[in-house]
């Protein structure tokens, strides 16, 4: 048998310990993404029910934005998407290096309201509208879209997000929906009125349709628009899929009523409750709605 020579067997041991730690390396990473999918895919879906944003969209950019749950934004801040502060946030804030030196950034009490804050984000930002109008498994024009819309400076962000989902087929979440739709329905994507999720009624398409496909109870669709069995509401009338409240958000304080409005009608465009408008308008039969006048919406 032939000896080895010291400085080969040196050589051989340190080719093996690179090997190995490599491995290591790479086993960790993996294991923490799968953990991370594994621990987060609930959040996802869930936002997809309501938002109509991908599962896997979403999942991709936590991954990504947060290095699977590891960054410091996401440890401290319980910030999963590197959403920025901007001149509306209110919440905890936290400084820190990003494109520039200690960038302003939102911090949430936990995942859950990160997850929220990031559909929200999405849905209320008018440069992100168009995202909404694609398909519910279509993440490659999501994530295209949302580089396009100027979500992340990196010129890759696109085709890191599409690796992500495919290296770990993230795209099986998308089918989780629990949309069920009528032959040659196309799904809604839903809109945020008033802080209330709502979808807006197309031709030839009734609640029924649209109760089906959110899994809901007839009934309780009616009771959160406020109809009864007997009316249909116009096509394009907005349909609520949760209880209206009880005022307008601040940036709609006042309405001058225009000639066709009726309570329900304004209550549908605005997400407020016909009795919480009535009562707070002192509108009765001694007292009906009128052409021009002034309605308080809170």
């Amino acid at each position: 048998m032939k000896t080895i020579r010291p400085a080969i067997l040196f050589l051989l041991l340190a080719v093996t310990s690179c090997s190995v730690q490599n491995t290591a390396v790479n086993g960790n990473v993996k294991d923490a993404y799968s953990d991370y999918i594994s621990k987060y895919s609930g959040l996802a879906v869930e936002q997809m029910k309501k938002y109509g944003i991908p599962a896997s969209i979403t999942l991709a950019q936590g991954l990504l934005e947060s290095d699977a749950g590891r960054s410091t934004l996401a440890s401290k801040c319980n910030n999963h998407f590197g959403i920025k502060c901007h001149s509306d946030w209110k919440g905890r804030k936290m400084y820190h290096d990003d494109d520039e030196r200690q960038e302003c950034f939102r911090c949430y009490r936990n995942a859950e309201e990160s997850f929220s804050d990031h559909s929200l984000f999405l849905v209320n930002g008018a440069r992100y509208q168009s995202l909404f109008k694609l398909g519910a498994t279509d993440y490659k024009g999501w994530a295209k879209g949302l580089k396009a819309a100027g979500y992340a400076t990196s010129p890759t962000y696109a085709t890191k997000l599409i690796e992500l989902i495919e290296r770990y087929g993230l795209d099986r979440f998308d089918g989780r929906s629990g949309v069920r739709l009528k032959p040659g329905q196309v799904p809604h994507q839903p809109l945020l009125v008033n802080g209330q999720r709502c979808v807006r009624l197309r031709e030839d398409e009734t609640l029924k349709d649209i109760a089906r496909e959110y899994g809901m109870q007839l009934s309780l669709l009616r009771r959160f628009n406020e109809v009864n069995r007997k009316f249909t509401p116009p096509v394009g009338t907005l349909i609520y899929l949760e209880r209206k409240k009880a005022r307008a958000d601040k940036e709609h304080r006042t309405y001058v009523v225009k000639k066709g409005d009726s309570l329900w009608s304004i209550s549908q465009q605005f997400g407020i409750k016909v009795s919480s408008l009535s009562k707070r308008n002192r509108i009765s039969d001694d007292n009906p709605l009128v052409t021009g006048m002034t309605l308080l919406l809170r």
